[in-house]
């Protein structure tokens, strides 16, 4: 009787162990096709996205698949599109050059010119219309695991005091609107050169237009360049969670009012 109980325990731990397994196996599988987890690092996305929040980016949205691996730690390449992303999508993709993530705003298209001018995006020559979309406040703190300080348009602010932007609403050619922050007038990329999207290539840019690091600085200067479409991961749809701290862990840094926010 002994002996039946202790095998009858002893399966029920070895099934145990397999169903566990098998979850695992599953949700590596799911994890690898469908969905990847992102933090989000910087506030180049501001105030879109917010340092310390955490999605899962839709790596199906543009039904992608990779033929000479499926593991995310491999290097991409056979990705084909089989639908092209949209202009004004937020995408993660791998940097060309870099071999790390980024996240930023799909702008230009393939074959697409655009140029800045005094803060404005021109498009194929014609100017992207924006309208004056009141204030973005935040408070001026470390912000993330990285300890990142905020550039305020209202500096000198001191620690603990509200660091303000300009917001305007920016629409795109396709009808797509979103809102960008500008810190100061005359910053370095806000006059740029004409950029022709070559075929097959992207050109983003970051929502805070004064603090991202974009398409707008070639990567033979160590910028991003124009980003080939094997480079691209997927679409940011929603927020799932948000901490304002240096970890998730602190749950009185928590974002209530950002869980399941979508990304527009």
């Amino acid at each position: 009787m002994a002996d039946r109980s202790s095998a009858r325990k002893e399966g029920g731990i070895i099934e145990t162990i397999r169903t566990i397994f098998w979850a695992l196996v599953i949700a590596g599988i799911f994890r690898t096709l469908f969905f990847q987890p992102f933090w989000i690092p910087s506030g180049s996305m501001k105030d879109t996205l917010l340092i310390g929040d955490f999605l899962f980016v839709n790596k199906m949205a543009y039904g992608y698949s990779r033929h000479s691996c499926p593991f995310s730690a491999c290097p991409i390449t056979g990705r084909i599109l089989a639908s092209e992303p949209e202009r004004g999508d937020v995408v993660v993709f791998r940097h060309p050059t870099r071999n790390v993530d980024f996240i930023k705003r799909l702008i230009g298209m393939p074959g697409d010119t655009v140029q800045l001018q005094g803060g404005r995006v021109y498009i194929n020559g014609q100017e992207v219309p924006q309208e004056p979309n009141g204030t973005f406040t935040e408070i001026k703190e470390p912000q993330g695991p990285q300890r990142l300080v905020p550039a305020c348009a209202n500096d000198p602010v001191p620690p603990g005091g509200n660091c303000e932007y300009q917001r305007f609403t920016e629409t795109l050619p396709n009808g797509v609107s979103h809102d960008v922050l500008n810190i100061r007038d005359g910053w370095i990329a806000d006059d740029t050169p004409v950029f022709t999207v070559p075929e097959g290539q992207y050109f983003f840019m970051g929502d805070n237009r004064d603090n991202s690091e974009d398409s707008r600085f070639g990567a033979i200067t160590g910028g991003l360049g124009f980003v080939p479409a094997e480079y691209l991961i997927g679409r940011a749809d929603r927020i799932m969670f948000s901490s304002a701290g240096s970890s998730l862990l602190y749950f009185w840094t928590w974002r209530g009012d950002r869980f399941f926010k979508a990304v527009n």
